[in-house]
């Protein structure tokens, strides 16, 4: 394909906001959404609910706040002209009881923002584990935390089973990988790099249409030393349901040799001979171990030197 017939994005260029004269006559029916918060989350909420309430009031949108219950709702009214908007007030109160503050949460109004909130509570099995790799995500003094928003443009916030998120889609998409890669034992500083190198790449025009794949690092999983395998190994026999073959009985043996049709003296007679036979065979092998003593070794070649004149 011709690249002068592909379509080009702008740089900059931006999807014009919805207005009232896109949609003049409003919504067809009443729409909400309720999310629990937790008890120590009361005091905040009471607190910025004002600001909450002034926020949506812009886009048309009640907000209830129910102390008794411990419950936060939002729901259209007949002025509300933006069908997605419902959706942005439903991701506010979400985030609000996720401890995320309103300085940060009422950036999801905006078009270009989106979040997402990422559970990472029944991803590792053992209570001590998840603790570990959650600090991870944290870094020392939440240094590692804040290199990720710096390189996704998001603000993350770790809290108790899940990690809200807030920024860009393409940054929450990293975000999400990176969470996701520390919860299976991938130490983040990795996909920290990675980052950090797709930053830099980024800002060459020439390189965006070509694979970056060169240019990443390749990190080799170091795994641990295989356990030694048994000598003896038990392998189990394929399941049959017929008995095994009875084993032959000492008649069976001298029918099949013929020994049994001879006669007594016949049979002492055999005996006697393999006896003998047994006999010979060790006297020559003690005989030829005897005679090694006897054979004189091998000697080297004596090698002549050449006198000077």
């Amino acid at each position: 394909v011709d690249e002068s017939e592909l379509l080009t994005v702008p740089d900059g260029w931006k999807e014009p906001a919805f207005t009232r004269e896109d949609n003049p006559r409003g919504l067809l029916e009443e729409s909400s959404f309720a999310t629990l918060f937790p008890k120590y989350r009361e005091a905040y909420l009471k607190e910025c609910w004002p600001l909450v309430q002034k926020a949506l009031n812009e886009h048309y949108v009640n907000a209830t706040l129910d102390l008794i219950e411990g419950s936060m709702t939002v729901t259209t009214t007949k002025k509300t002209f933006d069908p997605y908007a419902i959706i942005r007030a439903r991701d506010l109160i979400k985030l609000l009881a996720r401890s995320v503050p309103f300085e940060q949460v009422f950036r999801i109004l905006q078009d270009d923002v989106a979040c997402d909130i990422i559970k990472i509570g029944s991803l590792v099995r053992k209570r001590e584990t998840f603790i570990k790799r959650r600090g991870r995500l944290l870094g020392p003094k939440g240094s590692t935390l804040k290199a990720l928003e710096l390189l996704t443009n998001c603000y993350i916030m770790v809290q108790g089973n899940t990690v809200s998120a807030l920024g860009p889609f393409s940054g929450l998409k990293e975000v999400r990988k990176v969470v996701l890669d520390t919860m299976k034992n991938i130490h983040p500083i990795y996909n920290i790099k990675t980052l950090m190198i797709k930053r830099e790449l980024s800002k060459d025009p020439e390189l965006r249409s070509q694979s970056w794949e060169r240019f990443l690092p390749k990190f080799k999983r170091k795994n641990l030393k295989k356990r030694k395998e048994p000598k003896k190994k038990n392998t189990k026999k394929e399941y049959t349901p017929f008995p095994p073959p009875q084993p032959e009985s000492q008649i069976d043996k001298e029918l099949a040799s013929g020994e049994y049709f001879l006669k007594d003296r016949q049979k002492k007679r055999k005996r006697v001979e393999e006896i003998k036979a047994k006999q010979a065979d060790a006297i020559k092998k003690r005989q030829e171990e005897r005679n090694k003593a006897f054979i004189p070794p091998k000697e080297k070649p004596v090698v002549k030197t050449k006198k000077g004149n």
